[in-house]
């Protein structure tokens, strides 16, 4: 064989195996793939082309601290145990901005929910706006993991619910309850939850007020109903929408005993839920859980630990 015929026969076989190694690449994919990790959720996913995502796939809220070009952005990640912390944030805009137009939603611009991630220390408040679109409240903050949400309406764009965590450094005593709860007893009110909850379906729920073995029939409106309903998921505390059944005034809904909800939750797994009602000028929260009942898919449980900080950490 000569020696032309021999580099020809090397030429072609060197090109079919470059051909080869460029298929497998392009079968496997790019080398180095990147991970995004969503630290205010607490998980990570592989970067997806957002054209490749499902049109019907929507996250329940409060999983992410940004979305659709907005931000919840709090001035300080870390805040001091006491009864009275102040907590200030901006939400901003597509464009960078403070978002200082919103829509009212159920009486209110704004809606913030605080919540330990051991479910404790559940607390609804309506910050107030200041016209740079600085948000500012106070809250009754224990050592731990907080978990904040913002749930609002910019003017002109679709509702959201955005959360970021709040840390408040010190020593954590807790005890999870994860028990299928009822019944709640508060300030002398029994509430009692009727329902069960079914994935991708809306499902009603209907809580019961009495005092002292009496139904209670004249509950005050608030918000725009006889009660306000907040539910999470255990694990990663997705926030969910929950709309009442009627409003006050409409002809057909009474002040008590009974306030229905509908919920539709979007997966197995036990969810936490909390009731503000307002009676004689006061509002209380009860607080219950309810489980899907699928034991085949349980939804992880996001473990809280505390630790002895410095104090120049604790007075942040």
């Amino acid at each position: 064989m000569s020696t032309a015929t021999k580099v020809s026969g090397f030429l072609v076989a060197l090109a079919a195996l470059f051909g080869l190694a460029i298929g497998a690449g392009n079968a496997v994919g790019p080398v180095g793939g990147t991970t995004s990790v969503d630290h205010d959720a607490g998980r990570s996913s592989k970067e997806t082309d957002p054209a490749s995502t499902p049109a019907d796939a929507e996250l329940p809220g409060g999983l992410m601290v940004s979305q659709d070009g907005y931000l919840f952005a709090l001035d300080q990640p870390v805040a001091r145990a006491g009864d009275a912390v102040p907590v200030s944030f901006t939400i901003t805009g597509p464009d960078g901005e403070p978002v200082t137009d919103y829509d009212v939603e159920h009486e209110k611009q704004l809606h913030l929910i605080a919540v330990r991630r051991d479910f404790d220390g559940f607390q609804h408040v309506h910050p107030v706006l200041d016209d740079d679109g600085l948000w500012t409240t106070e809250l009754a903050l224990t050592s731990g993991q907080w978990r904040l949400f913002a749930d609002f309406t910019a003017t002109g764009a679709e509702a959201l619910t955005l959360g970021a965590d709040l840390s408040v450094p010190g020593k954590v005593t807790t005890t999870p309850d994860t028990a299928e709860s009822r019944t709640a007893e508060v300030d002398g009110y029994t509430v009692t939850l009727d329902g069960g909850l079914s994935p991708g379906t809306d499902s009603e729920l209907r809580l019961s007020v009495s005092r002292d073995g009496e139904e209670v029939t004249d509950l005050d409106p608030y918000l725009g109903a006889y009660g306000h309903l907040v539910a999470l998921r255990e694990g990663d505390l997705a926030y969910l929408h929950v709309h009442p059944d009627g409003t006050p005034g409409d002809g057909r809904t009474k002040p008590g005993p009974d306030v229905v909800f509908y919920a539709a939750v979007p997966s197995a797994g036990s969810y936490r839920l909390f009731l503000d009602f307002q009676h004689e000028g006061v509002v209380r929260t009860a607080a219950f859980t309810l489980d899907t009942g699928d034991a085949t898919n349980p939804t992880p449980t996001t473990a809280t630990t505390g630790e002895e900080s410095d104090d120049d950490h604790a007075d942040h």
